[in-house]
């Protein structure tokens, strides 16, 4: 046997050792995968399995490069016909080969995002459509899940399912412009991202000399990240290895606690039911973790374990008991900045942690600024990781210059960068002609808009733009900071933009605005004592506000040399590590989202995010919280999260500070190496009716006095209702909730009305 694999745990030797017909390694966080990964592969080589019959899939090309670089450590022999890289990069390479077979060129073009969005406008354009009603972005994601789920323009116009929700949504013609994509992506000899697979699998279905062609070669395949796998990929991979006579070399490694990407249309029923579709399945789960105090580990057991679809396993270590967890509990979204920071202070000097070792994880990236702002002030050098920092993202830049021209309309870069954003159909000629008039009578972009001579429908676009700034101009007041911020946001047409767009980036950016003006709303109703020799009042205008930003952002480029504290959202954190955690926000609808609220499988993917960021931490884990935050300039009250109540209190330092108790007991004191308290008693429940019962009433039947079932809350009654048309908000009592008074605006609520009240 290999004298490389002496080091492993007998579960992980087992692993690596089993290389004939289909094996299933589930692997717990912390628990050496990539070194089973590596192992598995090298101790093949050694058995006299050829590099070149391997097919290595992973999702990264950096886990490939690293996978090959350790194994030709391992071995010292070269592995160059080796497969090892991503879906779309083999796959793309096998298409080289053979698209001739389905009518493309060897020599295909790859569209990335922009290439296809392009097109899309151009299509969009010559079908004479409303470009608002099939906005490109929105169009590429509902092509990108056809192909995903393998859906043709053909097999999409026979499901009425499809043809009947675009007509709901006011976009009939969607299947038409999907066939000419199609069609337009051929004609150039062009495939887009998803075509990589999606053309693949033709190409095995139409052509089965090519797939027996493939399979010959690929005698053993192995894929990492199992559990983030689609539809389409594990059909193909079910294609290589499901057939008359074959031996089902298929090793699949992942971890279904992780799979947190069903927003990408991976999908978690690969893994759970690869058992049922590979039946002599060999199962090592790799459940000791070399990474986590016990205390950390016994958490993420204790939380996952809600999750009821799942493949049981129980994660342990023999280390150190550990820090308990610590939970914050803060009455405002700065204040949670604040004491962060302040613990990271703490962390650096009395336990000596670097900054590159301190990691701060939200759900949002929106959440970014505030502690952005505290770590500035304090003078903690940090980076945003798999993202730009908050005042530097496009949207916040955008908006940030409308701000500047209200504040000084001759402010000329920020009228370049925002005078045709949203777009309004003010071009590159007229903007030229502005910017020559300008320089000839010596005048500012914004008084050169208002005189120089354009064309009519130029003239009018351009006087809509001054109208916009000069409403703002006239409501910017220094005691309405962020009246007018708000106002301008609105006025501007960026938020109705990114709402119209609606696809998971656009959304993201709307939270990044709405924590812009959030800020606004902080820096105008902040009470801070301020140290001064002299009783002026703080300036808490606009104009003093964007000049606070633009002195904090206005830094010399990080120097890389320097240890920094790493911000980041859970899913960029996937695969990472560090002695200290910071997960954050961790409230009801902002961690579980607000959107995972409908339904029981997308709150289990939150728990199985929120999993995979306590495991990230290895021997500090701090959990907080804010009862309260703005939310589109509204003060909002919030419960702590679901997520807080499943963890019990023997695990947390300060278990009090959850709605005023320990959220659950053991019934032992004796804490297993796992920390499982089998017999602990569950977070309390709302008294609730099956979903299939629940009948949503519409929102304009609501009334005062009534009493109504909410799917989450309960019963309540309503109490209030305030505003107008689709911005009514209910008051409602819920009185078998925490925090039971809510407010919620009822073209969102759905609300069943109770005929027989309490």
């Amino acid at each position: 046997m290999a004298d490389f694999i002496n080091g492993l745990n007998p579960i992980q030797k087992q692993a690596v050792t089993q290389f004939q017909g289909p094996v299933m390694v589930v692997a717990g966080p912390g628990s050496g995968k990539t070194r089973v990964l590596t192992f598995r592969i090298a101790y093949m080589l050694t058995q006299g399995v050829k590099p070149h019959e391997i097919l290595a899939l992973t999702f990264t090309n950096k886990a490939a490069k690293e996978m090959k670089e350790r194994i030709e450590k391992v071995t010292n022999g070269s592995i160059n016909s080796l497969w090892a890289g991503t879906f779309h990069s083999l796959f793309a390479r096998i298409l080289r080969i053979e698209a001739n077979h389905i009518g493309y060129p060897s020599n295909f073009t790859i569209y990335d995002s922009d290439d296809s969005k392009s097109l899309l406008r151009t299509l969009i354009k010559e079908m004479s459509l409303n470009k608002d009603a099939y906005p490109p972005n929105q169009v590429l994601s509902k092509i990108s899940a056809a192909k995903s789920n393998l859906m043709t323009p053909k097999a999409y116009v026979m499901d009425k399912n499809n043809m009947q929700a675009d007509q709901i949504a006011n976009r009939p013609h969607f299947h038409e412009i999907y066939k000419k994509y199609v069609d337009r992506c051929k004609a150039a000899g062009a495939m887009d991202f998803d075509d990589l697979l999606f053309r693949l699998y033709e190409l095995f279905q139409k052509k089965p000399e090519v797939l027996d062609k493939y399979r010959a070669r690929f005698k053993y395949l192995m894929v990492d990240e199992f559990q983030d796998t689609n539809f389409l990929q594990y059909a193909i991979i079910r294609k290589l290895t499901k057939y008359a006579n074959s031996p089902e070399n298929i090793c699949i490694v992942g971890d279904d606690a992780q799979s947190i990407y069903g927003f990408r249309g991976a999908t978690i029923d690969n893994i759970l039911d690869f058992e049922k579709d590979f039946s002599n399945v060999k199962v090592f789960k790799l459940e000791q973790n070399y990474r986590s105090t016990l205390h950390i580990v016994a958490a993420a057991n204790e939380v996952i374990g809600y999750n009821k679809r799942q493949i049981k396993k129980e994660i342990w270590t023999d280390q150190q008991e550990g820090e308990k967890i610590k939970v914050l509990k803060a009455v405002s979204d700065g204040e949670e900045g604040k004491r962060v920071a302040d613990l990271i202070l703490e962390y650096k000097n009395r336990h000596h942690v670097p900054n590159n070792e301190i990691a701060i994880l939200y759900r949002t990236n929106s959440q970014s600024r505030v502690f952005e702002e505290h770590l500035r002030r304090y003078n903690i050098p940090y980076r945003i990781y798999g993202g730009q920092s908050f005042y530097q993202r496009k949207e916040i830049k955008d908006m940030m210059a409308y701000f500047r021209l209200v504040i000084n309309p001759n402010d000329e870069e920020a009228f370049k960068r925002v005078v045709n954003y949203p777009k309004r159909g003010i071009g590159d000629t007229t903007l030229a002609g502005i910017l020559s008039y300008a320089a000839a009578n010596n005048i500012s972009l914004f008084e050169a808009a208002k005189q120089a001579p354009l064309s009519a429908r130029a003239r009018t676009q351009i006087n809509n733009f001054i109208s916009i700034i000069e409403s703002g101009i006239a409501k910017n007041q220094p005691d309405a900071a962020y009246a007018t911020a708000d106002y301008v946001a609105n006025a501007s047409g960026i938020i109705k933009s990114l709402k119209d767009e609606n696809t998971v980036e656009s959304l993201g950016r709307l939270e990044n605005i709405e924590a812009l003006l959030n800020g606004i709303k902080d820096f105008v109703e902040a009470d801070e004592v301020v140290e001064s020799d002299d009783e002026e009042e703080v300036d808490r205008s606009l104009a003093s506000y964007v000049q606070n930003i633009a002195l904090l952002t206005d830094q010399d480029n990080e120097n890389s040399e320097f240890e920094q504290v790493t911000l980041m959202s859970v899913h960029a954190a996937k695969g990472l590590e560090f002695d200290a955690v910071f997960v954050v926000g961790m409230e009801e609808n902002l961690f579980p989202s607000f959107m995972s609220m409908e339904n029981e499988q997308d709150v289990d993917e939150e728990r199985r995010l929120f999993y995979v960021a306590i495991t990230r931490a290895r021997k500090y884990l701090t959990l907080a919280f804010a009862t309260s935050r703005y939310r589109f300039g509204k003060l909002v009250y919030n419960r702590s999260s679901r997520f807080l109540e499943e963890l019990s209190a023997q695990h947390l330092e300060n278990p009090n500070v959850l709605h005023g108790v320990p959220q659950t007991t053991v019934a032992s004191s004796r804490a297993t190496v796992t920390g499982i308290g089998k017999s602990r008693s569950a977070p309390k429940m709302v008294t609730r009716t099956a979903p299939a019962d629940f009948k949503p009433c519409n929102p304009d039947d609501i009334e005062v006095g009534m009493y109504v079932l909410h799917l989450k809350f309960g019963k309540g009654k309503v109490l209030n209702i305030d505003g107008k048309n689709k911005s009514k908000v209910a008051t409602i009592f819920f009185k078998e909730i925490d925090s039971p008074q809510r407010r919620i605006m009822l073209k969102f609520a759905k609300l069943q009305i109770l005929t027989d009240g309490e």
